[in-house]
């Protein structure tokens, strides 16, 4: 065969797509049928459940590796979706995969438990698979299509489709953790690296922790501007200006509904009661579900195990260990030798402890079928996660979600980023034998209440984000599409809760289209009484200020929105401020207002040929309105209108918003106002909430503990969504309580 590569164009696609997924490996697996004919089956994995509606509805492709070296295969569909196989060389495989990915980035991102090989002849393997797989993407894709890139493997991928084809929505999502920039550093690849991935709009993390990593990288390394979960970077194609680019977590998970549907079968449940007895059904099983990987800590708790038999806390007659290890990456020395290593142990610690009649450990090199497994997970009393490092760990969530009878105990390491949701787990850092002892016992101890109070818990919370809720996240990040459901969504709820535990709360809030409802006449603008009261409520207590943040001229916001006393305003983008010491204006220069004046004779003339056009006057700037008008002629008229004053007024700031286009003679924005907002407070964390574009100059100037939350649709750097004005008003309600309960709580306690 030829040696693909990426000056070749074989890989031909005649349909583009408007939803590429990228990933190393295809959602199918390749099986020769009985007469040598081409077969595929699905994959299981849970990124395929996620993504498999959202890239029918959207008329999708999924470009990847078919799992076999030296074979190339034309695009196909399979099962309703559109398949871009990848081909890639056996010396390819060996160098890109599993050389560079999984014997130099996968232990360097898991905390060098192993040491990682740096080879330059694997690199340059990593930057030309990267680059066949960033080209098959760009061919495949139509005009302005979403790209979801997925994983270390393809970390390259984003800044190569970004030079390419600059119309795309690129996102890309790392499934395993993010190391710190201490370790991060031996890379000598790192800028490299870095800069790949700054390629993409939206950069999704598992913890949050791992996307600050990133972002004190990118600082360390670039010298770019971050401020919380936003990167300003250089954009290539504008000389001067700045891409913004959000990294931050959305922790993946798995279908919830469908691990519990099956545990819910009678075969299932018969299946988990012969495995019980099958191994003598001993009063605690323990189970341990792993790929045989160093980064897991298979051989910790083995070895807590054996000493707890040896120490009698535990017997062998009332106990047993099961440990489901499937085979990983057997052709990389370093697995061959783990399994070794296990082995070993697992027979010296049979040997040493093994009755006739009870097995210590029953060891299982290979993987099963989902059925098998959730029938595994029903028959174990405690379920062992001790990684030394995992991105998610998706085995701690199957177990819960199977466990429907609310029963059975999570032994969680500290080191996943399920820990970071499943806090009612008995959580343990694998690293302290002893502490990872006790908590076996106390696993093994609990009394029947206990065990059905936390399951209720973690079943709770790993119901509230399944994975197609993860992937609607990240993808309404990305794209800023996606159903927002009325009310205050369940993540958002948890967020007011953390953020009204802090001890100065500064609620920062624009006022059109948030507080209160669009209208065609700005004058008739109001808030609902029910966020006005809350906004009464907060504004009543000491530990809790509120300032309205708008567009509006300080004059025209304080009469529509009739701010309770002790409210903060922030008019005209920032330019006006009314703090306690009452209002400020900025003075305008001789020169800006002959500016101001020429902008005004401009925008009055271009308002003046369209009905259903006004002009707004503001202290530095000018507001020329066009929501009266359809959106074709509004848009016209403002194109119109952009292109006299930057040919005639030199000096002028100007933004979009919704129906609206302004002037500004002083460069000011929310984002600024909201710095100087904070500042004045001295606020200890700050939530704001805001629906216009405009609006995302303070979503950017939010700090990582902050709260952003977007109101309606539209593509935005904020974390959280709500749907209407009416929603605002019950997060307002839910924050007004939440600092209520907060404030009790601290009084009780002191």
């Amino acid at each position: 065969m030829h040696a693909p590569g990426p000056e070749r164009d074989e890989l031909h696609v005649e349909h583009a797509y408007d939803m590429i997924v990228v990933s190393n490996r295809l959602p199918v697996d390749y099986q020769a049928g009985p007469n040598g004919e081409t077969q595929w089956r699905n994959s299981p994995g849970g990124l395929v459940t996620a993504l498999e509606p959202v890239m029918r509805a959207a008329d999708g492709a999924w470009v990847g590796w078919t799992g076999i070296a030296d074979r190339e295969f034309d695009p196909f569909e399979h099962d309703g979706i559109s398949i871009i196989p990848v081909p890639l060389t056996a010396s390819e495989l060996e160098e890109y995969y599993e050389g560079f990915s999984n014997d130099t980035l996968w232990p360097l991102y898991h905390d060098v438990i192993a040491p990682p090989s740096f080879h330059r002849e694997w690199w340059d393997a990593y930057v030309r698979v990267n680059r066949r797989f960033a080209e098959a993407a760009a061919r495949a894709a139509s005009d302005g299509a979403v790209v979801w890139v997925h994983d270390y493997q393809l970390q390259l991928v984003p800044r190569m489709l970004r030079e390419s084809r600059p119309d795309l929505v690129i996102g890309f999502f790392n499934h395993i953790p993010f190391p710190a920039y201490g370790i991060y550093s031996q890379l000598p690849w790192r800028r490299q690296v870095i800069d790949g991935l700054l390629g993409a709009d939206v950069i999704g993390f598992q913890r949050a922790a791992d996307a600050g990593n990133f972002s004190r990288a990118v600082r360390r390394l670039f010298g770019y501007t971050t401020r919380g979960t936003i990167i300003d970077v250089p954009d290539s194609r504008k000389a001067g200006e700045t891409r913004r680019v959000v990294a931050r977590h959305f922790p993946i998970s798995i279908d919830v509904a469908g691990f519990e549907e099956i545990a819910r079968r009678p075969e299932v449940q018969a299946r988990a009661r012969e495995i019980r007895s099958s191994l003598g059904d001993p009063e605690t099983i323990m189970l341990g579900v792993d790929r045989l990987d160093y980064t897991k800590g298979i051989r910790h708790r083995m070895k807590a195990f054996g000493e707890l038999l040896r120490d009698g806390r535990l017997s062998v007659e009332t106990a047993t260990l099961v440990q489901v290890a499937s085979p990983s990456r057997e052709r990389v020395e370093t697995y061959r030798q783990l399994r070794d290593e296990i082995e070993l142990m697992v027979g010296r610690l049979n040997g040493d402890h093994s009755t006739l009649g009870h097995q210590a450990i029953a060891y299982l090199h290979h993987g099963y079928p989902r059925e098998e497994m959730v029938a595994l997970y029903l028959a174990a009393d405690v379920m062992l996660v001790t990684a030394l490092r995992d991105g998610m760990n998706l085995v701690a969530k199957e177990y819960v979600a199977c466990r429907f009878d609310d029963d059975g105990v999570l032994l969680l390491s500290e080191f996943t980023g399920a820990s970071d949701e499943l806090r009612q787990a008995v959580l343990v850092n694998p690293h302290d034998i002893e502490g990872l002892k006790d908590a076996m016992v106390e696993a093994v101890r609990m009394p029947k209440r206990e065990r059905t109070r936390r399951m209720r818990a973690l079943r709770k919370r790993v119901r509230e984000n399944d994975v197609a809720n993860w992937s609607a996240t990240f993808l309404e990040t990305l794209t800023g599409a996606g159903i927002i459901q009325p009310g205050v969504s369940d993540p958002l709820r948890t967020a007011l809760g953390r953020i009204a535990e802090t001890e100065l709360l500064l609620v920062a809030l624009d006022f059109d289209g948030t507080l209160a409802p669009l209208v065609d006449r700005p004058e008739d603008a109001r808030a609902p009484e029910r966020a006005r009261s809350a906004i009464q409520r907060l504004a009543e207590t000491d530990d809790t200020r509120v300032a309205i943040v708008s567009g509006r001229a300080l004059a025209s916001l304080g009469e529509v929105a009739s701010p309770p006393e002790g409210t903060l305003l922030s008019g005209s983008h920032g330019v006006e401020l009314q703090l306690d010491a009452g209002e400020v204006t900025i003075d305008l220069r001789d020169s800006e207002f002959a500016r101001l004046q020429r902008l005004a004779e401009i925008l009055e003339d271009v308002a003046a040929g369209s009905d259903g056009a006004w002009v707004e006057r503001k202290p530095a700037g000018l507001a020329l309105h066009t929501r009266q008008l359809s959106s074709t002629a509004g848009t016209a008229l403002q194109q119109a209108a952009r292109q006299r004053v930057e040919w005639e007024v030199q000096g002028i700031t100007v933004r979009a918003g919704k129906s609206v286009l302004e002037f500004s003679v002083r460069s000011s924005d929310k984002g600024e106002s909201l710095t100087r907002l904070r500042q004045h407070v001295g606020a200890s964390a700050v939530i704001y909430v805001g629906d216009d574009v405009t609006d995302e100059d303070a979503f950017a100037a939010l700090y990582a503990e902050d709260v952003g939350v977007k109101v309606g649709q539209g593509k935005s750097i904020a974390t959280y969504r709500v749907r209407s004005p009416e929603d605002v008003a019950t997060l307002l309600e839910v924050l007004a309580d939440a600092r209520d309960s907060a404030r009790e709580a601290v009084a009780h306690w002191s």
